[in-house]
């Protein structure tokens, strides 16, 4: 689902549309948080929550990855906390759960964004997700609309998370199908991919951020 750039046209109602947190617009990636290469990545195989990916019919899509330098719990929480997502996300301007209790199987979540002058009336998207899939600090796959006046976007995002010796390895994935990104497939997939990676290079900044607070906390309360 970093700034949401002013362009033209279908660009500018893309460059907002990003679904799973796609929707985050493109602002360039804190200094060192670049996603890894993504060379590998486009000859792998989809990724999978339970079992379940994205949309397999979907001509819009991207994957990416990061290596984020946090423990997987940081890492998680973050994530999962969606009403907190406005904090870390400048373009998510609300969020909000419609449940409950820890994120699990048939939560759901409403958040929204902003939408740059474009062709159609929409001046803010109203997002819908639901999860589909979770499995605790693993994965997370959600589907859902993105709505604005004269503008409906169906998209669907898998999450997975690795402990890894350095960390944690976050590689997300989504599909995106509607009207107008089915219009202008290239450019829509140029944009989900900034959009991901956008997301990414947030989520590593705060996460790495909130883990070397916490090991200061931890180490001041130790003396």
């Amino acid at each position: 689902m970093s700034g949401i750039r002013r362009q033209r046209g279908i660009r500018a109602t893309l460059l907002a549309a990003p679904l799973t947190i796609g929707l985050l617009g493109t602002s360039a990636a804190p200094a060192g948080a670049a996603p890894v290469s993504d060379r590998h990545l486009r000859s792998a195989p989809s990724l999978t929550c339970r079992g379940v990916g994205v949309d397999p019919d979907a001509r819009v899509r991207h994957r990416a990855e990061i290596l984020i330098d946090a423990p997987l719990s940081t890492v998680w929480k973050l994530q999962t906390d969606v009403e907190g997502w406005p904090a870390w996300q400048p373009p998510v301007t609300a969020a909000e759960r419609l449940d409950h209790g820890p994120l699990r199987k048939g939560s759901a979540f409403r958040w929204t964004t902003p939408v740059p002058p474009n062709p159609t009336p929409a001046r803010s998207l109203e997002i819908t997700s639901t999860i589909e899939q979770l499995n605790t600090r693993s994965c997370i796959r959600w589907t859902g609309p993105a709505v604005g006046e004269g503008l409906h976007i169906d998209g669907v995002h898998v999450w997975n998370f690795t402990a890894t010796r350095g960390g944690v390895r976050v590689t997300t994935e989504e599909t995106h199908t509607g009207p107008q990104v089915d219009a202008d497939v290239p450019t829509a997939t140029a944009l989900l991919r900034q959009g991901l990676e956008a997301w990414l290079a947030d989520l590593k900044a705060t996460a790495e951020a909130r883990a070397t607070a916490e090991a200061g906390a931890g180490a001041r309360a130790g003396a």
